[in-house]
């Protein structure tokens, strides 16, 4: 069983190690939004993929009863992905 520290440890370096390969969150939820946005036919912000791609974690969790140490360390990455990503909009949007 993993406990608080740990999880958050691994989530900081799954978020460290996907950073480096796939762009930082705020370029690459940018990036999802955009291509999310003619699927959807709606604007979509790079803090709602975060909050997205939580909710699929959270459904993944719900169906394995919690059992998927993975899930829930995906899930506090993309939390803080997701203050990551409204906290430089924030700063984008005051520049």
């Amino acid at each position: 069983m993993m406990n608080r520290a740990d999880l958050l440890q691994a989530a900081k370096e799954a978020v460290e190690s996907r950073g480096k390969a796939y762009a930082p969150p705020n370029g690459n939820f940018r990036r999802i939004a955009a291509l999310w946005e003619p699927i959807l036919g709606i604007p979509v912000e790079p803090h709602e993929v975060a909050l997205c791609l939580a909710a699929l974690k959270i459904a993944r969790l719900v169906e394995a009863d919690g059992d998927h140490p993975d899930s829930w360390i995906d899930l506090a990455g993309y939390a803080a992905c997701g203050a990551e990503v409204t906290t430089e909009d924030d700063n984008d949007a005051t520049s």
